[in-house]
């Protein structure tokens, strides 16, 4: 292959080494051999192939040094070698590329100093991150003069921050975090700051976890206007808030815990207005909370949380409605919780412990029905416990001691269904008696009797310990702890037997649910800034990303392109549609980003791509019964949008790529981007928006008459291209010979020819069955492809005569029992007997909920 000049083995099971005769192609442009299982060295011959561009060779094995060679490769652009196990130093032939653009090296095991810099012309992005790298960072790294990102976080860098990265004129990204920097000199200041000022394009500065000390400069107020991140957390910082904060105007995100900051909170940080993430936890500030805090309206997460702040809570904080964590433990602060603060009904997580809250709980507190954690303890709240707490239907964590609450416990706490952490002494008396160590498995943090297998109970008389015991040890309802446990387990139990069909209590709840927006800055992080590596496809109006949300759940990003016209209509109308709606076969929205210049949807994540890849790329393949369960999947899906809700909605746009596949190959319908609701009483819309060529009806394509009977054609063509592995756009189909008229002259000679070969051969011992099954379904298509709309048939017709030849496939073929891919046991009966309901949900991931 002397002539090959692109090598792309991404995401494969290849182990080994790398080859030595792969250093003989030397017209290689590319070489790309990530996620693999490679193992060895890098061959130092490689770098005898003067026409590379780009090394990929993340996610492997491999071992050893960067050999020096690398410095031959006078046009190489990208080098990425990252998460590997690559040790010694970096070559300084690395820094004498001059067509090098982009060095990742992150998460390997290199050491050394970084060498000298001369001039790297081109090179705009380092990415040297979890290494052992050591030194200074040397000065010489303002020669890289169109540099944009700068990540040395994870190191163990030292000396001064060097007032030179403040020539970085187009420097967009600085993280400098988890090293051992300072900024000790005689001044003891923070001379870079001013340094940075001249970054006009900045927008990320972390120097978090490096022991920089000093005091924060009125300087800051002069950084870049484009800034959006500025943490400097455990940083050893001393001193006021400066009053200039207010500068960072644009700020989403500024984090300056785990520092020595005392003095009041500046009322000049309430002119944060995009600010949506706030964090001055573990440090020494006194004073009351101002007021004007409580104008941040884009706050996702505010917290100051072991300080010595005092006062009340302002009363303004129940108008911060995107407020999704508050954190105000370990204070000082006073008097009764306003109420308005139980306004927040879409928050998640509270925590006011350990502070001296007094008055009685409002029975408001039953409208926090999202929230996952809620921290009252060690406070002097009193009177009785409300019995709205039973609302809380999501509360996981509930934390209420060490205050004087008397009276008695309500019965409705019992229907905190999601309730898993329960903490105290398990009472001695009354019908506790009688319990055995059975009836308290699994619950590690009650204490009490030895009999009960539980740990012996720790004695603490302290109001308020150390502020370090208190995030260890904190404990919950000390008095009923077990009577929760108890009733619980009855409750959900009783519940869950009820609720053996249709929605389970955790989906019932969520599709009843307003969506809790998520912030652009969990995007942001969960896609590591848009990150390419984590780009899915592109669309019409946009693109969709991976991510990963701080609990650990994946999930589908869908960024719009709002400078695409449309691209707005087409935001507004998935939310619309998509708001209120859930079925097992359709592609759940969890929730939105919505802001003037940014919008984004955040979808259940499919593992298995879509119907496309399995039907147009050679290394995925599928069998005739998954297609036909798909399809059924399908089917069930346009029923419940065309009859299972209020008003019928049309799709408009169904085709393989709009068709998601989950870890268990069950079909999900999704991209509603230019779907259509129709009136009370209408039957057809008029549209000028047009879907894709090949599968959109007659009357839509030439006069933008839209009905239900749309999506039944595109259907049939979808059944078309399903079942033959042929696009309805395939370079066969021109003139008159369309795939419909394909198909009709294929049946009207035989099925040979027509369904695709890797599914029906005339050897097969099943052939005629599949044949006899792949005639019957062309039939199908082509009723459902009728020119005329009234021709056509309707979709609870169609998925019932796609479980039948499920149905007659599956006994006549003697395929077998696994191809039921997770459904219940009154599905698969419903199935059977040709009663297909509307489709049960799968089980929504409650961390999908507790994320936001």
């Amino acid at each position: 292959m002397s002539n090959l000049e692109n090598l792309d083995l991404r995401n494969n099971l290849v182990h080994g080494n790398i080859p030595y005769e792969m250093s003989k192609l030397m017209k290689l442009r590319t070489l790309r051999l990530a996620k693999n299982q490679l193992s060895g060295s890098i061959p130092a011959a490689i770098y005898n192939i003067s026409a590379l561009r780009m090394i990929s060779l993340p996610y492997n094995n491999l071992s050893g040094e960067i050999p020096w060679e690398i410095g031959k490769l006078e046009k190489l652009e990208y080098l990425h070698v990252e998460y590997m196990r690559l040790d010694g130093s970096i070559p300084a032939s690395i820094f004498n590329l001059s067509s090098l653009k982009t060095i990742v090296l992150g998460d390997n095991n290199l050491s050394g100093e970084l060498p000298y810099i001369t001039s790297v012309p081109n090179l705009e992005k380092i990415f040297l991150w979890g290494n052992h790298l050591s030194g200074n960072i040397l000065d010489s790294i303002s020669n890289i003069t169109k540099l944009k990102i700068l990540e040395l976080q994870r190191n163990s860098f030292s000396g001064l921050i060097p007032n030179a990265l403040g020539n970085l004129q187009f420097l967009e990204r600085l993280t400098l975090r988890s090293n051992h920097l300072t900024t000790k000199t005689s001044s003891n200041g923070w001379s870079f700051l001013d340094s940075l000022t001249k970054c006009r394009y900045l927008i990320h500065l972390d120097l978090s976890l490096n022991p920089l000390g000093g005091v924060l400069p009125p300087s800051i107020s002069n950084l870049s206007i484009s800034l959006l991140q500025f943490e400097a957390t455990a940083c050893k910082i001393k001193g006021n808030i400066p009053m200039e904060i207010d500068s960072l105007n644009n700020a989403l995100t500024l984090v300056l815990s785990v520092n020595e900051l005392s003095g009041s909170i500046p009322t000049t940080i309430g002119r944060l207005k995009n600010i949506q993430l706030l964090e001055f936890s573990g440090n020494k500030l006194q004073g009351s909370i101002p007021h004007q805090l409580c104008g941040l309206k884009g706050l996702y997460k505010l917290s100051f949380a072991t300080n010595e702040l005092d006062g009340p809570l302002p009363v303004g904080l129940g108008n911060l409605i995107a407020l999704k964590k508050l954190n105000f433990s370990s204070n000082k602060l006073h008097s009764s919780i306003p109420l308005s603060f139980w306004r927040l009904k879409d928050i998640l997580e509270v925590d006011l412990s350990s502070n001296y809250f007094s008055g009685s709980l409002s029975l408001d507190i039953g409208n926090l029905e999202v929230t996952t954690h809620l921290d009252l303890s060690r406070n002097f709240l009193s009177s009785d416990i409300p019995s709205t707490f039973g609302s809380l239907h999501y509360l996981q964590v509930l934390l209420l001691s060490h205050n004087r609450l008397q009276g008695p416990i309500p019965e409705s706490l019992g229907d905190m269904i999601s309730l898993v952490k329960l903490e105290g002494e398990i009472p001695k008396g009354g019908c506790f008696v009688n319990f055995t160590a059975k009836s308290f498995m699994k619950n590690y943090a009650l204490c009490g009797s030895p009999r009960l297998q539980v740990q012996p109970c720790k004695k603490n008389g302290h109001r308020h310990p150390n502020k370090t015991l208190l995030h260890v040890t904190k404990y919950v309802l000390p008095i009923f702890g077990s009577i929760i446990i108890v009733l619980a387990f009855i409750i959900v139990y009783k519940k869950r037997k009820n609720k053996s069909t249709g929605l389970t209590i955790v989906e019932d709840l969520v599709h009843v649910r307003q969506w809790r927006r998520i912030s652009y800055y969990q995007l942001w992080e969960g896609t590591d800034g848009f990150n390419e590596r984590n780009l899915l496809g592109s669309g019409s109006f946009g693109s969709i990303y991976k991510g990963m949300l701080s609990c650990g759940t994946e999930v589908a990003i869908k960024v719009f392109n709002l400078e695409i016209e449309g691209a707005f209509k087409s935001f507004d109308v998935e939310c619309e549609v998509m708001a209120e709606i859930l079925h097992r076969n359709l592609v759940k929205i969890i929730t939105c980003c919505s802001t003037i210049d940014f919008k984004a949807l955040v979808l259940e994540f499919m593992p298995n791509g879509s119907l496309e890849k399995w039907l147009h790329s050679d290394d995925h393949a599928l069998d005739i019964l998954q297609r036909i369960n798909i399809m059924v999947d399908v089917a069930l899906a346009l029923e419940y949008l065309h009859s299972g809700f209020l008003i019928p909605i049309i799709h408009c746009d169904l085709k393989p790529s709009n068709v998601l596949l989950d870890e268990d190959m069950v079909g999900h319908v999704g991209d509603f981007g230019v779907s259509k609701l129709l009136g009370e009483g209408d039957s057809i819309k008029q549209t000028m928006t047009l879907a894709t060529v090949g599968y959109m009806a007659p009357e839509y394509g030439s006069a933008g008459i839209v009905s239900v009977k749309c999506d039944v054609y595109s259907y049939g063509i979808l059944l078309m291209e399903t079942f033959t592995r042929k696009k309805p756009t395939n370079e066969y189909f021109v003139g008159e010979m369309s795939m419909k008229h394909w198909v009709k002259m294929s049946l009207s000679n035989g099925i040979n020819g027509v369904g695709d070969s890797s599914i029906v051969q005339e050897e097969d011992e099943y052939f005629v069955v599949k044949a006899n099954c792949i005639s019957s379904i062309m039939e199908l298509a082509l009723n459902c492809s009728a020119e005329l709309p009234e021709n056509r048939m309707d979709m609870k017709n169609e998925s019932e005569e796609q479980a039948l030849q499920a149905l007659s496939i599956h006994k006549d073929s003697g395929h077998g029992k696994n191809k039921w891919r997770g459904r219940s046991s009154d599905e698969r009966r419903n199935f059977w007997d040709h009663r297909i309901p509307h489709g049960k949900p799968k089980a929504i991931d409650k961390s999908q909920i507790e994320c936001f």
